[in-house]
C-alpha cells in the first residue's frame, strides 16, 4: 500500500460478506418450530373460548346442579387446553401448565356464587 491510497474498506456487520459464513442463529426458528407454536396457540386460544363459552352458561342457568355440573366442565375443557399445547411440544402432561386451565371455572364460580 502507498501512503496515499486509503485501505480496505471497514466491514460493516449488518452486511452479507461474500465468501464467509452466516454466524450461527442462537435460537432454532425452523418451520416445523413456528408450526407448533401457532398450532398449539390456535387449540389453546379455540378450546379456552369453549371453556369460557361454558361458563356463560354457568350464569344463565337456573338449577343449582347445573351450575356446579357446567362449572366442572369448563375446568376440564381448560385442562384439556393446556394438555393438548403440551401433546403438540411432546411434553409430560403431568406438568403445572395445566392448572391455569382451572381457571376460567374459578372465575365463573366466584361469578355464580360470589
Amino acid at each position: 500500500m502507498s501512503p496515499g491510497q486509503p485501505g480496505p474498506p471497514a466491514v460493516r456487520k449488518h452486511l452479507m460478506t461474500p465468501g464467509q459464513p452466516r454466524p450461527p442463529q442462537r435460537y432454532s426458528t425452523s418451520v416445523g418450530t413456528v408450526q407448533k407454536w401457532v398450532m398449539s396457540s390456535l387449540v389453546t386460544i379455540t378450546i379456552l373460548h369453549l371453556s369460557i363459552g361454558v361458563v356463560v352458561a354457568a350464569l344463565f342457568a337456573d338449577r343449582l346442579d347445573a351450575q356446579i355440573g357446567l362449572l366442572v366442565i369448563s375446568a376440564l375443557f381448560g385442562v384439556i387446553a393446556f394438555a393438548a399445547a403440551l401433546l403438540i411440544h411432546r411434553r409430560s402432561l403431568l406438568s403445572f401448565w395445566v392448572l391455569p386451565g382451572v381457571l376460567p371455572a374459578l372465575v365463573g364460580a366466584y361469578f355464580v356464587f360470589g
